[in-house]
């Protein structure tokens, strides 16, 4: 068997961190079933010189900076979205689904927004992005503002990926308002909602911060962390009688230490739920010879467990990395903004 093939037969559904039309069509034939976008990506793709002409004819209409880069966005996650829509017709809704990050410019701290405008804009935004669009996730960051913003949005029909989650804190705040959201519409029939941990900024945190943890703990507590908030996640959906499943996506799964398997994450959460992986990530598991097995709901032993829990205090971490994590969401844009602003200037003169 082949190994992404290995690992989704664990019952792992794989999404792609990518939009890259090509990367998309190579990772579907692999088995990849959705895929997500971010600024990053977006960028990455207009370095290559090949959407030069679609920048052109947007700037030719008369699009600002801005509106250039949202109707990009737009036509790449739309384009994303055609090649995954056969698996959520054939799964009736409950896979095959391309996120769309709102603008991080919300949380942008450079501009100190007013918390109540924060949720206006994600409200009005995630209208507007998801607005004809069935198998378009609309990324909301789990955030004050954005939390706040999830129960209107969800009792709007739209469906969500809650993206910057870090603790179980986070986690349960965000899927209790979209809980309340879902109980608003009229039915739960596409009610679809998922929940992005992030794995391996937890373990570099600890790295730096924690750094008494013995050997047997550091550099697992992203992992205990990811599989006691799916565990929970489990446990609060198995009455709720939703027709489709309210899942986990384990993302930042790509490893950031040389002597780490690249798949380290991969493997440690194989089994069930989403993992959405980078591109790297999905070819080092492609050539390699490993064989995935379930391991999502294996944790370590007892003294590991207290450990973690005695020495990371969850709320440093989480306040650490969110203020890392929303440098890290709005600087993606500004620099994304002024590459377009670079090639407008490049490819206009030309």
């Amino acid at each position: 068997m082949h190994p992404l093939g290995s690992l989704i037969a664990t019952g792992t559904k794989l999404y792609l961190d990518s939009i890259d039309p090509q990367l998309v069509l190579l990772n579907r034939s692999l088995g990849a079933s959705g895929a997500t976008s971010n600024p990053v990506i977006v960028s990455d793709l207009i370095r290559t010189g090949r959407f030069d002409q679609e920048i052109v004819e947007l700037v030719s209409s008369g699009l600002s900076d801005s509106e250039v880069a949202w109707s990009l966005t737009d036509k790449l996650v739309t384009n994303a979205q055609q090649v995954f829509q056969p698996v959520y017709e054939a799964t009736k809704a409950d896979d095959g689904y391309v996120s769309f990050e709102l603008d991080p410019l919300i949380e942008d701290p450079a501009a100190n927004l007013p918390h109540a405008e924060r949720v206006r804009m994600y409200v009005e935004l995630g209208k507007k992005w998801s607005a004809g669009h069935t198998n378009r996730m609309i990324k909301v960051p789990a955030t004050p503002a954005g939390i706040e913003a999830l129960e209107p949005l969800c009792a709007l029909g739209v469906s969500l990926n809650v993206t910057l989650i870090f603790t179980m804190r986070q986690y349960e705040a965000a899927r209790d308002s979209v809980w309340r959201g879902a109980q608003q519409r009229a039915s739960l029939e596409k009610f679809k909602s998922v929940y992005s941990i992030f794995v391996s900024r937890v373990d570099i945190y600890t790295e730096k911060q924690v750094p008494e943890l013995s050997p047997a703990a550091q550099g697992q507590v992203g992992i205990v962390n990811s599989k006691l908030i799916w565990k929970a996640n489990r446990e609060f959906w198995a009455d709720k009688q939703c027709p489709l499943a309210q899942e986990m996506i384990f993302a930042s799964t790509g490893t950031k230490k040389a002597e780490d398997a690249p798949w380290k994450y991969v493997a440690a959460l194989a089994g069930s739920d989403i993992q959405t992986n980078p591109p790297g990530t999905n070819d080092a598991v492609a050539r390699s010879t490993e064989l995935f097995t379930r391991q999502v709901d294996v944790l370590p032993p007892a003294e590991v467990l207290e450990e973690i829990r005695t020495k990371v205090d969850a709320v440093k971490l989480e306040t650490v990395l969110m203020d890392e994590g929303i440098k890290k969401f709005a600087d993606p844009q500004k620099a994304l903004l002024k590459l377009i602003a670079d090639k407008r200037a490049q490819l206009v003169s030309t």
